[in-house]
């Protein structure tokens, strides 16, 4: 597999490049990104109110973001498997053409005339075909040559950071001013007009024509979407297994503390809803500072393998201080270390994956670098409750002081394969 690996965009035939070159695509995609985290985080904002207007209690609730995790966990390496074999710009218009129907359905929901809860639920089901996130890693990902890799897949974090920001902002004040159901109105318009950017101004494909006709071998038969085989078959290239686990591991303990960050929040913490706002524009700003500025300049100092175990060791660090925080403040003192952690963890490991497999595949990788998320949305809330409930806020830092101490030991007895530290 390692040999078919061909040049990531730099050899892209003009023509295929569309009306946009290299960089304007890149910008596009940064855009594109940008866009949907934001009208994302617009409906994080608004469906736990419209739940409660619906009268959904805290069970119903939790099921309906359970549907949402666990349609994400299955739709992601499908969605990565359909971008590469159909390309880029299929990729984006269908993402943003199921976000444009959930938020429609989303909008329905808030009619007193329509059955709401039916609505609300059926609202989820877009979601396994939402994955505007994992296109726009793949493309920079096919656009930009391997030691450019980190810093442009770090830049997706000022993307993020937008989206937090700007979306929980205007989800609370359009919803405010206008009616619960604006924000999923705006949120409709935004996601066809992204629909429209993708149609007509990214490349089919940005893979490298050698790539594509590797993929789909003249006269041969195109493979299904749903193969799973051909899904599952990457996690057992060499070396990628590894670090897919450690992805998946070492980042879980502190995604179910996100995951329950709302109900600490108010039990532990004591906040206000304004005020956990604001709290959250703080994740929002450092996220944007550490994955978009500083993560890019220290992958061009140190290997990945040596900030993969800087990142390891973060989290055993910021593990210790969750377990000894009392207040918001000292939490305030640890969320920069638990955000660099984060940051720092899923950008080397979605790079270092990335580059263990053909071109053909990144697509397909990426999908599955992505269901680690809502793998942790579907758990989370059970395994978090259960902890949280019998042992308090600081069995959160003890479980990811321990998992993390193990995977820093593994890492050190039998390190990830990587490039002479650029420091030497």
């Amino acid at each position: 597999m390692r040999g078919a690996r061909g040049p990531r965009g730099q050899g892209q035939p003009p023509s295929k490049m569309g009306a946009l070159d290299r960089p304007g695509v890149l910008l596009l995609t940064y855009v594109l990104a940008a866009l949907e985290l934001t009208c994302l985080f617009m409906q994080f904002s608004t469906v736990p109110y419209l739940a409660r207007r619906l009268g959904l209690d805290s069970i119903a609730f939790g099921y309906l973001q359970t549907i949402f995790g666990v349609l994400q966990l299955l739709g992601g390496p499908v969605f990565g498997r359909f971008a590469d074999q159909r390309g880029a710009r299929a990729a984006f218009t269908l993402s943003f053409l199921a976000a444009s129907a959930l938020f429609g359905l989303l909008a329905a929901a808030c009619s007193p005339a329509l059955p709401g809860v039916a609505l609300l639920f059926a609202s989820r089901l877009p979601s396994a075909l939402m994955h505007t996130l994992p296109a726009a890693q793949m493309v920079i990902t096919d656009l930009t040559p391997p030691e450019e890799r980190p810093e442009a897949l770090g830049r997706l974090g000022l993307c993020f950071g937008v989206g937090v920001i700007l979306g929980s902002l205007l989800g609370g004040t359009l919803s405010t001013a206008c009616g619960i159901h604006c924000p999923a109105l705006v949120a409709i318009a935004a996601n066809l007009l992204g629909a429209v950017l993708s149609f007509t101004c990214i490349p089919t494909s940005t893979k490298g024509a050698s790539v594509d006709a590797q993929a789909t071998p003249p006269g041969g038969p195109r493979a299904s979407v749903f193969d799973l085989k051909a899904i599952t078959r990457l996690l057992l290239l060499p070396g990628v297994l590894p670090v897919f686990l450690i992805k998946v591991v070492s980042g879980f303990p502190s995604g179910i503390f996100m995951v329950m960050f709302s109900i600490i929040s108010m039990d532990f913490f004591q906040l206000e809803a304004v005020q956990a706002g604001y709290l959250m524009s703080y994740f929002g700003v450092l996220q944007m500072v550490i994955q978009g500025l500083v993560i890019g300049r220290l992958s061009n100092r140190f290997s990945e393998g040596t900030l993969l175990r800087a990142s390891v060791l973060a989290f055993t660090v910021t593990g210790l201080a969750m377990a000894l925080m009392s207040s918001v403040f000292h939490f305030c003192l640890v969320v920069p270390g638990l955000v660099f952690s984060l940051c720092t963890l899923n950008v080397v490991t979605d790079s270092v994956l990335t580059k263990a497999v053909s071109a053909s595949d990144t697509g397909t990788m990426l999908g599955l670098c992505a269901s680690v998320q809502p793998l942790t949305r579907t758990l989370g809330p059970t395994l978090g409750g259960f902890l949280y409930h019998g042992f308090g806020v600081a069995i959160f830092g003890h479980v990811q002081v321990a998992i993390n101490l193990l995977v820093l030991l593994a890492l050190w007895r039998k390190p990830v394969p990587q490039e002479r530290d650029k420091l030497r």
